[in-house]
């Protein structure tokens, strides 16, 4: 159980939810299944318990709405993780493809003391190591993607720095390590092929082509 009489399983659904929300997106059953690696049903079964308890306000058909209660049980659990994946890459050195995972698993079992304690000692930062904003000690969220280019968007000539990459899938993240294109990295756009082909981006000194739907998810400014 979380700190607030949650089961892990019920606090992972709110995170979804909550991150569906932010990304426009609906958070339909189908969705959060695909997100949470459950079935269609039980993602169902959950979404009626949380509505029973006040933390989601479910329409048959159309998925949740988080309510403000459950908008801030998921945005204590997103500051956790994201404070984690933090100290995880900074203090422990982990791979930033390998944090992500771990994260998931303490999420749930971090004390507010704990919690206090790598904020300060991380310097109070207002973003993870993946370059998406963590929540303040307030659950204040800031929407640090309203006015994001991603490497896409830039065209040939143009130079940048990464400033936020996908996260969430282990292989991708190991990917983007190997070429060294993570946030702080200058990148400079080569090529883009025509008919939404790769795109060839030059990270330090060194040309790499790749898929124009992942360069579309890694942020720049």
């Amino acid at each position: 159980m979380g700190k607030y009489g949650l089961t892990s399983a019920a606090e992972d659904f709110l995170k979804a939810a909550l991150e569906l929300e932010r990304g426009e997106n609906r958070a339909t059953t189908n969705e959060l299944a695909r997100r949470l690696g459950v079935t269609a049903p039980t993602a169902t079964a959950m979404a009626k318990r949380l509505d029973e308890q006040g933390l989601v306000a479910r329409a048959p058909y159309r998925g949740v709405t988080l309510t403000e209660r459950g908008r801030l049980v998921a945005l204590e659990v997103l500051r956790h993780h994201r404070l984690l994946e933090r100290y995880l890459v900074e203090t422990l050195g982990m791979p930033l493809g390998e944090v992500h995972a771990e994260a998931d698993r303490l999420e749930h079992v971090l004390s507010e003391e704990v919690e206090r304690r790598i904020d300060e000692a991380l310097g109070f930062p207002t973003l993870d190591p993946h370059g998406d904003p963590i929540p303040d000690r307030r659950l204040r969220l800031t929407d640090g993607r309203a006015h994001e280019r991603t490497l896409a968007s830039l065209a040939e000539g143009d130079h940048a720095t990464v400033t936020r990459v996908p996260d969430g899938d282990a292989d991708v993240l190991r990917y983007l390590s190997g070429l060294e294109l993570v946030p702080g990295s200058a990148v400079e756009i080569v090529l883009k092929a025509p008919f939404d082909g790769p795109v060839t981006v030059r990270v330090h000194g060194v040309d790499h082509a790749i898929a124009r739907e992942l360069a579309d998810a890694i942020g720049v400014g």
